[in-house]
Order: C-alpha cells, then sequence, then structure tokens
C-alpha cells in the first residue's frame, strides 16, 4: 500500500487564492483528516484532527474519555500512516480493554464534536469524582497569560483556524500549548502532554474557545480544577464545574474576565475585582 502523500502530515498547506484586493496569492490552510484510534488492534474512534502531536491526543483522548484510567495503562503509542489518513495505536492494559469492549461501537467524529459516539442519556455525563486541591490559584497568572497567549498560537497565526489548549502555571507561564483544528481535540492533546510528563495537577488549563460541558468533563478527568476560556460557557458546563469543583472561568481577555463557579479556589478575587468579573449559579429546573 501507498504512504499518504506528505502534505497529509503537515499541519497547514498552501493553496492559491484570489484576493479582493491583490488578486491572485497564496494562502495557508489548517490540514484535517482522518485519525483513527485504535486499542489493541480494534479501531474505537475515527475523528478530525490536525495531524501533529498524536500521540499525546491518544494519550489525553484515552484519559479523559475513562478508557484507561492513568498513563501507566498505556503501554506503547505509535502512528501508522495509510493512504485513507493516520492511525493512533495503542497497546493499552487487559483490565482497560475488556472494559472497552464491552462499550465498544462505531464511532465517527467531526471537527469539534464533543459527544459523538455516546450511545445512551446516561452516558452524556461519566461519574467523575469530585476536583480537590490545597492551595488556590492566583488570577494575576490567568490574565497574564491570556495577554501572552495569543502571541504563542504559531498554527492560528499561520491559518486563522486553530484553537488552542494550554496549561498556565502558578506564576502566569502558559506550558505544554497545543493547537488543532478542533477544540477538544486541541484540549486532548494538552492533556495527553501533561499525563505524560508531569504527575501533578496543579495549575489550570486555558482555552480558546467556549467552555462546553465536554470540555468540562474532560479538565475535571484528569483533575485539574481551573478551567478558563476566552469565550462562554455553556449553561451545563456552568451546573456540572459546580458539582465537580472546577473553578470556570469565561470571557477571559486580558485583564477582563467572568468567574462563573468556586471563586473561592482564586487569590485575587474579590471587592477589588468585582469590576472585572462576576459569579453566575445556573441549575436545572
Amino acid at each position: 500500500m501507498n504512504q499518504p502523500d506528505l502534505d497529509t502530515l503537515k499541519t497547514a498547506v498552501k493553496v492559491a487564492v484570489q484576493r479582493a484586493d491583490e488578486g491572485p496569492a497564496w494562502d495557508s490552510v489548517i490540514n484535517e483528516v482522518p485519525v483513527a484510534l485504535q486499542y489493541n488492534g480494534i479501531s474505537h474512534a475515527v475523528m478530525l484532527c490536525t495531524p501533529n502531536d498524536l500521540a499525546h491526543f491518544g494519550m489525553g483522548f484515552s484519559l479523559t474519555e475513562g478508557i484507561v484510567h492513568s498513563p501507566a495503562q498505556i503501554f506503547d503509542i505509535t502512528i501508522e500512516p495509510s493512504e485513507a489518513g493516520l492511525t493512533v495505536v495503542m497497546e493499552i492494559a487487559g483490565g482497560p480493554f475488556m472494559n472497552l469492549k464491552m462499550r465498544r461501537r462505531a464511532m465517527v467524529g467531526r471537527t469539534g464534536c464533543g459527544l459523538c459516539g455516546v450511545d445512551s442519556l446516561d452516558a452524556v455525563e461519566r461519574d467523575i469524582p469530585v476536583v480537590t486541591r490545597e492551595s488556590s490559584f492566583p488570577v494575576s497568572a490567568l490574565t497574564q497569560a491570556a495577554r501572552f497567549l495569543p502571541e504563542q498560537q504559531v498554527l492560528q497565526r499561520l491559518t486563522g483556524a486553530a484553537h488552542a489548549a494550554c496549561h498556565v502555571n502558578m506564576n502566569g507561564e502558559i506550558t505544554h500549548l497545543k493547537e488543532d483544528v478542533g477544540r477538544h481535540n486541541a484540549l486532548d492533546k494538552c492533556l495527553g502532554s501533561l499525563a505524560m510528563t508531569s504527575p501533578q495537577r496543579s495549575g489550570a488549563i486555558m482555552v480558546t474557545s467556549r467552555a462546553s460541558l465536554e470540555m468540562v468533563q474532560k479538565t475535571a478527568a484528569l483533575g485539574f480544577g481551573i478551567l478558563a476560556a476566552i469565550s462562554a460557557p455553556t449553561a451545563a458546563a456552568v451546573n456540572l464545574a459546580n458539582r465537580l469543583g472546577v473553578t470556570l472561568i469565561g470571557f477571559l481577555r486580558g485583564e477582563q474576565y467572568v468567574v462563573y463557579t468556586h471563586p473561592e479556589y482564586l487569590d485575587g478575587f474579590g471587592v477589588a475585582a468585582a469590576h472585572k468579573g462576576y459569579r453566575l449559579s445556573v441549575t436545572r429546573p
């Protein structure tokens, strides 16, 4: 079988365009390819992804979807190209594999899809433990990171079509930044990278998208207690963050932000910061 065209392995490709003010030109367009996630020889899911950091993607997806419960349960990850796309081939422990076979289903993911393949209403919200933490987090670290995030989004600057997810430490430094055409994919890549390099679950997760229910699920599943989004959250995300003990922040843009849940875990959020944000509690009827 022939190997795929090398362009399918690039994060962006050059295409000919017609610009209204300049005429013929070249433009960089983000790439997305089918990526299959395979466990012990059985294909479980096919997602459309930007073809970079796929080992991190496989690790993050496996952990955030509850397929494995620790990185140690994944013995090996390799990437195999084909004419149709790419396959993330993973060898996992017997126990998780038996559980996976019991719930196995056909699942084809569209770009940005979050709940593709969920086979019942009961499966929408998984049994994730409440996040516990021993210390609070400085809100100034988040606002500092938000100011510097755009200049670190290389693929977004190149194509204008990439989401990013990153980790922010107590000093406001951005680490483990990952980009992808899909916001869930970017988050899985970021969380997978964190899981493969650090056992600690301190710091905050920041995403350049809205914060929906599954984004809160993925963040809490790996034990992170803060999710900060550049855009808005959904009501379901607010409800779930309340229940799981996650501090959910939306509209984080420079010094401006809105705290929706658990502000008690933020240092520097109080009367002095009241003009910058507010807490909104949403409950189900």
